[in-house]
């Protein structure tokens, strides 16, 4: 997909050559008139047969206008000026149009006022989005989207602004499609093994170090609990680092860890039959950390920055981790695995204590690790988990940037007590109530010397039902937190 600005004049956006244009309108936004005439007259037209209305949501497609040089005009209604409401208007304009031949839109928003980088990189990304077609087990998906080329028309005083947001956008739809790709791809086309192969290219196509341990090296290093899970599995386990220089090479690096279990049937603890088709998602985190790398590494900010992937299996066989066995992590603590599907915990443990030979600046992990996080907080934010204020701010801040939300959750010490075990230092699991908490609680243990934070992104990382399949979540957070912490530095 190749984005682009174009700085116009309002009069001007009537004689844009691009095979389909359309036009955002904000709700209640004064000066209809100053619309050029053609659009003007539709819109009036329109409204009068009431087959529009100017409120946030409603769209409509018109075809061939006389007097706008585009043959298809689409004029969507947004329901005020901000990135997420045009965004949403923008996304309803491109469902009139996808299935059309349209291979290059124009974007022209009237009644913004000024248009700016957030504007910007909120339709890139949907555009993204919109044109992002999984045809790797799927050959019958058909052709891709003809529509490979999106201007955005802006005013000559906001060129900049759009110009930075259209570069900052297309690098983070880049990182998205790569993690929805990586994500969606079955568990026998995206085993530990072949996400492994899939880092290794991305570093070779973006120039970043990258190593990938196998089990004989993960032995060496004593990741008990990551070997755990793997144990019950014919597949090898993989730890991938994954390393981008943008500093000089004395400069801490900010870490993100990612969940890689390619496939969780919840092991021995087994669980049940229906949607865990959906359990291929369960590597999103690390998708994720493959995604954010590719989008850093095509903006090249001052910031060093490592991806660590703990990558592995959780399958039953007489060869499986039990209910009750205890086994040795990185950090020396020993753990009692109560249930086999509280894995994701386990391989992060010791992802966790290995970033900190690498003397970071901040450590995020990210997981699809609880269905409590989902019955919390459903599918519109991430749970955020942090005991360091600033970096809880921080990555609020970038969440709201990217249009790609979370909400911190608390970390009380009272809840660390459901994790106490009289046959190990620590239990992997607590009582129902307050899961996503206790999970994050068990993490905390192994990050009390890290600047650290978990996001817990079980009900945000894909989509169930009809529309079933990877979201991408949260490239975009974590780019823009990545973005500004290279501002800071």
């Amino acid at each position: 997909m190749d984005f682009r600005h174009q700085a116009i004049a309002p009069t001007g956006v009537v004689a844009t050559a691009a095979d389909a244009l359309l036009v955002v309108i904000v709700a209640g936004a004064k000066g209809k008139a100053d619309l050029p005439r053609a659009l003007n007259a539709a819109l009036q037209r329109a409204l009068k047969q009431g087959d529009l209305a100017l409120e946030g949501g409603r769209c409509l497609y018109l075809g061939a206008v006389s007097g706008v040089k585009a043959p298809r005009v689409v004029l969507a209604v947004a329901a005020d000026a901000s990135p997420r409401a045009v965004k949403a208007a923008f996304v309803a304009g491109l469902a009139q149009l996808k299935a059309l031949g349209s291979r290059h839109l124009a974007v022209w928003l009237h009644g913004a006022g000024a248009v700016g980088a957030g504007h910007a990189e909120a339709l890139t990304q949907a555009a993204g989005d919109a044109v992002y077609l999984y045809r790797h087990t799927k050959p019958s998906a058909g052709p891709a989207p003809k529509l490979g080329r999106v201007t955005l028309l802006c005013a000559r005083a906001d060129e900049a602004s759009v110009a930075e947001g259209t570069k900052q956008g297309a690098a983070i739809a880049a990182g998205v499609k790569l993690a929805r790709e990586l994500a969606n791809r079955p568990g026998n086309h995206c085993t530990p093994s072949q996400l492994a192969e899939q880092a290794q290219e991305l570093a070779r196509q973006m120039k970043l170090k990258v190593q990938v341990l196998g089990r004989k090296e993960i032995e060496q290093l004593g990741m008990g609990a990551l070997l755990a899970v793997s144990q019950g599995s014919e597949q090898p386990p993989r730890f991938i680092v994954l390393g981008y220089q943008g500093a000089a090479a004395s400069a801490p690096p900010v870490v993100l860890v990612g969940k890689g279990i390619t496939f969780d049937s919840g092991g021995i603890s087994i669980k049940p039959a229906a949607e865990m088709d959906e359990m291929k998602f369960d590597m999103g985190g690390a998708a994720s950390v493959l995604g954010t790398l590719r989008a850093v590494a095509q903006l090249k900010p001052a910031i060093n920055l490592v991806g660590l992937i703990a990558a592995c299996e959780n399958l039953p066989s007489g060869r499986a981790v039990k209910p009750g066995d205890v086994v040795t992590s990185l950090s020396g603590k020993t753990i009692e695995i109560l249930n086999t599907d509280a894995e994701g915990r386990l391989i992060l443990c010791d992802a966790l204590s290995y970033a900190e030979r690498l003397a970071p600046r901040a450590v995020v992990d990210i997981a699809t690790l609880t269905g409590a996080c989902v019955i919390a907080l459903g599918h519109h934010r991430s749970g955020l988990f942090t005991p360091h204020d600033a970096l809880a701010e921080s990555l609020g801040r970038a969440g709201d940037a990217a249009l790609d939300p979370c909400w911190r959750m608390p970390l009380d010490a009272e809840y660390d007590e459901a994790l106490k075990t009289s046959f190990a230092d620590v239990a992997n699991v607590g009582p129902r109530a307050g899961g996503a908490i206790t999970a994050a609680m068990f993490l905390k243990r192994f990050a009390a010397k890290l600047h650290w934070a978990h996001l817990d992104i079980a009900g945000t990382a894909w989509k169930t039902g009809a529309n079933k399949g990877a979201t991408g979540r949260p490239v975009g957070l974590l780019t823009h937190y990545v973005l500004e912490q290279a501002r800071a530095a």
